[in-house]
């Protein structure tokens, strides 16, 4: 049993190395807008509109607005590779029929494409923390490796939920009703912006059932360096279920699909 764990991971492991082949070809356009977009939102909002609000939870605008872009950051890498990059792969370059004809299985390349996204995601948001630590917005700056820690879980959440749309749609161009019906609301509710606590009660809970809420909370104690146990003990497993359940139903959807 041990040996076959072990020979299926190193066949996932497979798979993320050939995207990272892949990815690193372009690698400037690739992370250009990953960072150039949350320092552009930094100078609009934090700075700009930041300059007409005194202060959020004791903070500039701007601080308040910096572990939000580090979870938004994951949230986009992770949705836009797993439904649109993972369409692409599946329906037009037939990249998995091709690994499907080696030792590689369905449930080999649903793993190794869910540690890719992960690891694009916590990386991203890492990248993004990094960008705005000159800002003066990282109250702990050695605390900054648990945003990694984070963004890997955002994205590993989020990703599967991209997987569940790559498994429905019928066509690429319906990728932007999921865009605009979810991921846009995912973005604009879950406190990035504002806090969450300013929501209607009934619009909290909602957004509590989601992944993106739990991981700019625990974004939010990293970068202010506060309340960083109830973060790891309460916003983090909540995570890491979110995660474990939309990733199992993502398999079961996106399964058929890769076997067809």
């Amino acid at each position: 049993m041990v040996d076959v764990l072990k020979v299926s991971m190193r066949l996932s492991w497979h798979i993320v190395r050939r995207n990272w082949v892949v990815y690193k070809k372009d690698f400037i356009a690739n992370i250009s807008p990953t960072l150039s977009d949350p320092a552009f939102f930094m100078l609009s909002l934090g700075i700009g509109l930041g300059a007409f609000i005194t202060e959020i939870e004791g903070l500039s605008y701007a601080a308040f607005l910096a572990p939000g872009l580090a979870a938004m950051s994951a949230l986009f890498t992770s949705f836009f590779e797993s439904s649109y990059g993972f369409f692409v792969r599946m329906t037009f370059e037939n990249i998995f029929k091709a690994m499907l004809t080696t030792p590689i299985g369905v449930k080999e390349v649903f793993i190794g494409e869910m540690i890719w996204v992960a690891l694009k995601g916590g990386v991203m948001s890492f990248m993004v923390a990094l960008v705005l630590v000159p800002f003066g917005l990282v109250a702990h700056v050695p605390s900054l490796p648990l945003i990694f820690f984070i963004g890997c879980l955002i994205a590993l959440a989020c990703g599967a939920i991209g997987l569940i749309a790559t498994a429905l749609v019928h066509n690429i161009n319906q990728f932007q009703t999921v865009y605009s019906f979810i991921i846009s609301p995912l973005m604009f509710f879950s406190g990035i912006f504002y806090p969450l606590k300013q929501s209607p009660e009934i619009l909290q809970w909602i957004a509590l059932c989601f992944p993106v809420s739990h991981g700019v909370l625990a974004s939010q104690s990293v970068f202010w360096a506060r309340d960083l146990s109830k973060a790891f003990s309460v916003h983090v497993p909540i995570l890491c279920l979110q995660a474990l359940i939309l990733c199992l139903i993502a398999y079961k959807l996106i399964r058929p699909k890769l076997q067809q």
